[in-house]
């Protein structure tokens, strides 16, 4: 057997994160093949995928970055098993490393990010590789990018929750962009406008209006009329510029981003929340 140096297993930590005692042994396997021991490390990653794959990864890490020039922004959650991994250091610096991979990759979607070259192999075959490393199930459940004339990251709760918000041009008051980020963490609206909501969720609002409607002793013809009436309300509650501000509920959210620039729009967001 081949005698290992206390350098050769700090560079196969260095390179894939497992334990001096895994980079040790899978030295020894491999016979002093550092290339071997990489590969014995992924073989281990994929047994203990495997045996966790029933398993609920709930907890994690959301990051929201965006580009150096504010065009592009990213969000990805790398989930684990326990509230201890998604705190970790080292957890929470790799779902950043793969935030910053989709930010200068793009990718158009999470397969495409999860191909991206990492760590001598792939974003998906380091995450399985984590799996071993760590011991709880790991996977990358969610990726979106934006990209508008300027893109306002927010990470709230710990990394738990994040949102990427789009502006029509750019912004010179980023607290007011800031702000339009946090109502959308706290309010979770479901598109920027009314123009936004899908045919299949207006369609199942009104069917729940007229059962109110009808249970309240209306008939048929007069229910359908209330619930489209109600339809106002529900956009109210629903969609980002006709809510309340939650830091002025005398205006909407569409009033106060006029308050700063009339000409200034909400092109798209995306929100996560690993508690949703």
């Amino acid at each position: 057997m081949a005698q290992i140096s206390a350098s050769e297993v700090a560079k196969l930590r260095k390179a894939t994160g497992a334990g001096l005692m895994d980079c040790k042994g899978a030295l020894e396997e491999a016979n002093g093949d550092f290339e071997a021991a990489v590969d014995v490390l992924r073989k281990k990653g994929q047994k203990v995928a495997s045996k966790r794959a029933d398993r609920e990864a709930s907890e994690g890490c959301v990051i929201a970055k965006t580009s150096a020039n504010g065009a592009t922004g990213v969000m990805v959650s790398l989930n684990c098993e326990t509230d201890f991994v998604a705190k970790n250091n080292d957890f929470v610096a790799l779902t950043n490393e793969i935030a910053d991979l989709a930010l200068a990759n793009k990718p158009a979607n999470l397969q495409e990010l999860l191909a991206i070259p990492f760590r001598g192999a792939t974003i998906g075959d380091e995450v399985v590789n984590q799996t071993g490393v760590i011991g709880e199930k790991i996977e990358l459940s969610y990726y979106e990018k934006v990209e508008a004339a300027f893109v306002m990251p927010y990470i709230h709760q710990g990394n738990k929750l994040g949102v990427i918000v789009g502006f029509s041009k750019d912004v010179a008051n980023q607290q007011m962009a800031k702000d339009v980020a946090m109502q959308i963490a706290a309010m979770s609206p479901i598109a920027v406008d009314k123009d936004g909501v899908d045919e299949k969720t207006i369609a199942k609002e009104i069917e729940i209006g007229k059962e109110i409607a009808m249970n309240e002793g209306k008939p048929a013809e007069m229910a359908e009329k209330i619930a489209i009436g109600r339809l106002g309300k529900f956009y109210k509650e629903s969609t980002l510029v006709e809510q309340q501000f939650v830091k002025d509920n005398k205006k909407t959210v569409g009033q106060y981003i006029a308050e700063t620039d009339k000409n200034l729009a909400v092109t798209e967001f995306k929100r996560f929340s690993l508690n949703a």
